[in-house]
């Protein structure tokens, strides 16, 4: 069997950065290349400040970078050297977890390895089983053909997406009836059948992955001429839609039907803990929603940068073609208490562990009055009387907080936002 001494990784974002970097960590006798035609990129991934975030990365890097570990723009010398190209004859899906990253690709569930039914492909298969057979157990490593690599992929995204439109569904029946979507979920998850992973009722899914890989799917069973089967997977997407749309108008209800000109603070904007990654994150949308309303946004997240958010928040089907609106409507701060001063309320999108431990007596006393939290991702649930006590009207996912709610006439205007619109379907990738 062809021995790899060599390996050239073609991309060096969120996937071919972390992944080589293990590969190169935990096979120190083979010679890494990470290549890419971003030098900004590259210059990041050789410096103190790699320009992605996952816990445990720069440690996995700065073991073993100059060692056997490169990063490069010459992608041609790169590919000419390379035993390996990451991908090229065969499909090597991968299964990673931003924020756990790293672990999941030292501890993986599985390793998937697709290749050409042809004995040149499968002896590219054996080649790449044993790279990981240097730490994978030869029992989590699966080979198939190309196809089946490739929709196991999309299949097990498109699942897990369903999963969190599904309990996000339930989560908008639970309000609407007195139940609680956190005693539903830990009610379901406990049938063995069902499982309790991603059943956490949040504003939404977002990452690069799951709406990718869902309208992937989709188009492809619309090419294949499977209609229904389409249908059925775009609305995991669209209940996603409704779901931010749905939180987004519970502000507006709440906060006396307007929110012009009112201070929103937003904590939170990667699209989920332990990552600095803002690809498809809720925290866009709601922001949206609420610039629509002649909201002032206050923004902070520990990860994530300014120019990422004012980039990712002037998107032309963000900002209505209106760039200059996000100069006018957003602040980006680097403190949370100064991002909650002076605010109508404060929205959590993102559920980092920093928000449990706030000062919130503090934010409380600096807030104007009333001063409401909308928690859209239940990490205050334990802190639910505590904050009543200290005088915050609170509103969370899936469930009534009993306290009683200040009266108010709701104004004669009526806000942009229409919840029982469907959303716009978004093209195919």
């Amino acid at each position: 069997m062809f021995q790899i001494k060599k390996i050239c990784c073609i991309g060096a974002g969120y996937v071919g950065g972390p992944t080589c970097s293990v590969i190169a960590h935990m096979c120190p006798e083979i010679r890494v290349t990470v290549v890419d035609v971003n030098e900004s990129r590259i210059k990041a991934w050789n410096s103190d400040t790699l320009p992605i975030y996952e816990p445990g990365l720069k440690e996995v890097v700065e073991s073993c970078r100059g060692k056997n570990l490169f990063f490069s723009t010459d992608i041609d010398s790169a590919i000419k050297e390379a035993d390996l190209v990451f991908i090229s004859v065969l499909s090597n899906p991968e299964f990673l977890a931003e924020g756990t990253a790293v672990r999941d690709l030292k501890q993986p569930d599985r390793v998937l390895i697709g290749g050409d039914e042809t004995p040149e492909g499968q002896r590219a298969i054996q080649s790449l089983c044993a790279v990981y057979e240097h730490w994978v157990p030869k029992s989590r490593i699966i080979t198939t053909n190309t196809w089946s690599s490739e929709l196991s992929k999309l299949a097990a995204n498109a699942f897990l997406a369903q999963r969190i439109s599904s309990i996000n569904s339930i989560s908008a029946l639970c309000e609407a009836t007195g139940a609680d979507v956190e005693e539903v979920a830990r009610a379901i998850g406990m049938d063995q059948r069902i499982g309790s992973k991603f059943l956490k009722a949040s504003v939404g899914f977002g990452g690069s992955c799951f709406q990718k890989d869902v309208l992937n799917l989709v188009y492809l069973c619309e090419a294949l001429n499977l209609p229904e089967v389409a249908s059925y997977w775009q609305q995991v997407i669209d209940m996603n839609e409704y779901q931010r749309r749905r939180f987004a108008c519970r502000i507006i209800d709440c906060l006396f039907n307007t929110v012009t000109g009112k201070k929103i603070a937003l904590l939170g904007f990667s699209f989920k803990k332990d990552t600095g990654d803002t690809r498809e994150s809720s925290s866009i949308y709601i922001s949206k929603y609420l610039m629509d309303e002649g909201a002032k946004l206050y923004i902070y997240d520990p990860k994530v940068l300014k120019e990422q958010i004012i980039q990712d928040l002037s998107q032309p089907s963000i900002s209505e073609n209106d760039p200059e609106r996000v100069s006018d409507l957003v602040t980006v701060t680097n403190d949370p208490y100064e991002t909650c001063k002076g605010a109508h309320a404060l929205v959590i999108c993102t559920e980092w562990d920093m928000f449990k431990n706030l000062n919130y007596e503090k934010i409380y006393c600096e807030m104007l009055k009333p001063a409401f939290i909308f928690d859209g991702r239940r990490v205050l649930d334990h802190l639910h009387p505590k904050l009543q006590n200290i005088g915050f009207q609170i509103e969370t996912i899936g469930k009534k907080v009993t306290t009683p709610r200040i009266p108010f006439t709701p104004a004669a205007g009526v806000p942009k936002i229409i919840l029982t619109e469907p959303p716009a379907k978004k093209a195919k990738v």
